[in-house]
């Protein structure tokens, strides 16, 4: 059975570097590492925002830290978690591996 790609239709062979192992190995560590620094200073927000919040109203009762502390980690993080996606997407050629695409059938 033919490879789907190698019908002369749909999606040209992949040139991405997630194609590759040790590629993609190197691309997901770059990921991790992204994704880990930007929780880290998440982290160090969301502690500053609730020391912040405790000087402005006075002593936050246990379901407001938890939900500052959530909210910020969660916000910063997904952002980290969008951003690091984006530069694996052009760091590994996935970008340029859509110009290749042919929708034509």
């Amino acid at each position: 059975m033919a490879h789907p790609d190698d019908t002369g239709r749909g999606r040209a062979p992949s040139i991405s570097g997630l194609d590759d192992p040790h590629g993609a190995q190197w691309a997901w560590r770059r990921f991790r590492r992204i994704l880990g620094a930007v929780t880290l200073v998440g982290i160090v927000a969301a502690v500053v925002a609730v020391w912040l919040l405790g000087k402005a109203y006075g002593t936050l009762g246990w379901i407001a830290t938890a939900a500052t502390i959530g909210g910020v980690v969660g916000s910063v993080a997904m952002a980290g978690a969008l951003m690091g996606l984006a530069f694996m997407s052009s760091g590994t050629g996935h970008d340029e591996a859509v110009d290749t695409f042919d929708a034509t059938p």
